[in-house]
């Protein structure tokens, strides 16, 4: 069995080859997932839950605030005054809290208009009265001269792929809230809580999670045919269809699907338990193991479609040859939103959701 475990380097690559991923490991990671992405161009949605509005008050903090992550401890010691946020998504945060951050990673994935921004993200700070925040151009890495010209009491980073010597070298610049354990393998909800305790607003926070988990149940609850399906996330290279990428339930991407009402498959599961990526390569020859998929996401077109159901492996993949494959176009906004943050989540749901629900209905 040609299967192989994708170590972290080579997944990270993977994502930056996949997505835009970014630097070596911190930079902003196209959704950490650089992959072909191509399909369904679609317009974030205008509606955005109570949670997205400006915090009325804050709830008093106890400073000093210790937040535990991969690297150690990092002490927050007074109410921070500017925020800098520093790859994928984690601008966000602060701006569905009402905060306008001093810098951020200049989106490098999903933005069509050349702004730098992601289109819910463009709108929070225009809601905000900011037309040009200040960016930084971390493509390549991180550009500490500027993140230290923005004058940071704090970095939010609880998703991204900074190594610990970045971890230390930020941390020369102000606090850091670095990712839990592992790089790029951040769920939305620990991002929105960890983000939001390094502002100094833990309890809003967990307002905004739970005000997110509402829409999410209101809005799946009009696509009764998702619930219950198992699917996954995928990335085909179209060039080269002898072997493909799922993405593991530790990515958020693959277990925002879950959120959305639908489950691991068993044949996932098993392949994940030997893995601490958020990736893993399958060899085409064993496509004979994702019998039990009901429905793949993956970056693509029709074009892609036809070609995966021509071929004499991939093409025997249940899911594959009855269509039910949901494609998101390659560098579209709906293709950046499949790695939830708190903006993107009430822009495109609804979008995702209507692909999705039509893949579902061609499952038998």
């Amino acid at each position: 069995m040609k299967l192989q475990k994708l170590s972290s380097i080579i997944a990270i690559a993977l994502v930056m080859t996949l997505t835009a991923c970014a630097d070596k490991s911190s930079g902003t990671s196209g959704a950490n997932n650089n992959a072909a992405t191509e399909a369904v161009t679609a317009t974030p949605g205008e509606e955005t839950p109570e949670n997205t509005e400006p915090a009325a008050a804050e709830t008093e903090t106890q400073y000093p605030i210790t937040i535990k992550h991969a690297f150690g401890e990092t002490v927050i010691k007074s109410k921070p005054e500017h925020v800098v946020t520093i790859s994928w998504g984690n601008q966000d945060v602060p701006l569905a809290l009402g905060v306008v951050p001093a810098g951020i990673s200049e989106a490098n994935y999903g933005v069509t208009d050349g702004s730098g921004l992601l289109p819910w993200t463009k709108e929070a700070f225009k809601k905000l009265g900011v037309e040009n925040p200040v960016l930084f151009k971390d493509t390549d890495g991180l550009d500490y001269e500027a993140i230290s010209d923005a004058q940071p009491d704090v970095i939010l980073a609880a998703y991204s792929g900074i190594t610990e010597e970045e971890y230390k070298l930020l941390s020369k610049i102000a606090p850091v809230v670095a990712y839990p354990t592992l790089a790029w393998q951040t769920y939305w909800r620990d991002q929105i809580t960890m983000d939001s305790e390094g502002m100094g607003m833990k309890a809003e926070g967990e307002k905004l999670v739970s005000d997110l988990e509402k829409l999410i149940a209101d809005k799946t609850a009009a696509y009764p045919q998702i619930a219950g399906k198992t699917a996954v996330f995928c990335y085909f290279n179209p060039s080269d269809l002898g072997k493909f990428f799922i993405y593991l339930p530790t990515d958020p991407r693959a277990a925002y699907l879950m959120d959305l009402g639908m489950k691991v498959p068993e044949s996932v599961t098993k392949l994940a338990e030997t893995s601490t990526s958020f990736a893993i390569e399958i060899s085409a020859e064993n496509a004979d193991l994702l019998k039990d998929i009901d429905i793949i996401i993956a970056y693509g077109d029709d074009t892609l479609l036809k070609n995966l159901q021509a071929d004499s492996l991939v093409g025997t993949i249940p899911a594959v040859k009855r269509g039910s494959v949901v494609l998101l176009q390659d560098g579209a906004p709906l293709a950046a939103s499949s790695t939830p943050s708190a903006l993107s989540i009430p822009a495109a749901i609804d979008d995702y959701l209507k692909i999705i629900g039509e893949a579902a209905d061609k499952v038998k």
